[in-house]
């Protein structure tokens, strides 16, 4: 068991810089998930890591030593990738016992190791199958049990559940959620699903361009984003977004976005005093949009009618596309409403989870 610690580390290819300035410090026993999109630099931070990418300066930490210089064989750390890289004509046994061979691990330890991996992961009938006869979720928990029989002190996971499909991937995430809580191991998972993310992180680390956005619990990360971009990477549907003024008339605050406006909470009026007058960024995400006839009880609720472009049924709920003048936007309501496409809508926005950002530097606005 361990923890792990980034301290100031950058990684750049020639003057192409990854990675900036990451610092973060993982707990022993924590489930931490990188997240963002495609080039922003969460899997080159995990491959340095494991120290298959040397670092450009700064220090990693795993427990109580800096790895910098220490080959991937010795930090006591098992990895698995998005390719499963089994050996084709090994057995599952095999596949999930060759590292332990090459480190000269007494046979019975190995036999030992193996079952009860084998055990954990359900793949008791299928020790004596070859990866070509497997389905890929079962080839998915092979690399997951090879990692296991190491014992390592940090699992390092890059997006294994990427190969899978969608219905794979829930009951996937699942089992690798109980895995963690029952093995009791530190975590660092990568993914660029942020459904994923939400779901198994303790903490989710959000990066962007090799920056650090935030990294906090998942529930922090939908109330509170730091900025723009972690609001509308974390949340599916993701938040809308409205270029508006911050006005105020006869003592109340309103948001004008030109298309339409709503009142600001009366408790928020102090915070966002220094902006009226100015240009912001509205945002409310789309379960904050409620048909007007089905509203929750007790919201802060604004009134907002809008026009029908597209309807998405997604059995639970639905998804309605909608327009205001120059703006477009989703919510997610009731299905209850039963509306038409072209139909005009009466919504309720749910004003306390609103929130504001300087237009300028895209941070939130507390």
């Amino acid at each position: 068991m361990a923890s792990v610690s980034y301290k100031n580390v950058m990684k750049s290819y020639g003057d192409n810089i990854v990675i900036k300035d990451l610092n973060i410090e993982i707990a022993d026993k924590e489930f931490v998930v990188f997240v963002g999109p495609s080039g922003c630099g969460k899997s080159t931070s995990l491959r340095m890591l494991a120290g298959l990418e040397e670092i450009s300066a700064g220090e990693i930490w795993i427990g109580d030593r800096v790895v910098n210089d220490v080959p991937p064989k010795d930090r006591d750390i098992a990895m698995v990738f998005q390719s499963y890289a089994l050996y084709p004509h090994m057995t599952v046994y095999d596949n999930m016992a060759f590292g332990l061979k090459l480190r000269k691990t007494p046979k019975a330890e190995i036999d030992k190791r193996v079952k009860e991996a084998a055990a954990i992961l359900g793949l008791d009938d299928l020790l004596d199958r070859r990866p070509k006869a497997l389905s890929g979720g079962q080839r998915q928990r092979v690399a997951v049990g090879r990692a296991i029989v190491r014992e390592p002190a940090v699992f390092l996971m890059d997006e294994p559940l990427s190969n899978l499909d969608a219905k794979l991937r829930v009951s996937a995430r699942a089992e690798i959620s109980k895995l963690h809580q029952r093995l009791q191991t530190t975590f660092v998972y990568v993914t660029h699903d942020q459904v994923e993310a939400m779901t198994m992180g303790d903490r989710i680390a959000v990066l962007n361009f090799g920056d650090l956005m935030q990294i906090d619990s998942p529930r922090n990360l939908y109330e509170n984003p730091n900025n723009i971009f972690v609001a509308g990477f974390i949340g599916s549907p993701s938040m809308n977004f409205f270029d508006a003024t911050l006005v105020k008339e006869e003592g109340n605050m309103f948001i004008d976005t030109g298309s339409f406006r709503l009142p600001v909470p009366a408790e928020r009026a102090n915070v966002y005093a220094d902006y009226v007058g100015k240009e912001v960024i509205f945002g409310i995400r789309p379960e904050h949009l409620h048909g007007a006839d089905y509203a929750p009880p007790n919201i802060n609720a604004a009134a907002l009618e809008a026009d029908i472009d597209v309807i998405e049924l997604l059995g639970h709920e639905l998804h309605l596309y909608l327009s205001k003048g120059k703006a477009s936007f989703v919510a997610t309501v009731d299905t209850r409403l039963a509306p038409s496409v072209g139909d005009k809508v009466n919504l309720v926005a749910d004003m306390n989870n609103m929130h504001l950002f300087d237009k300028a530097t895209e941070q939130t606005i507390r």
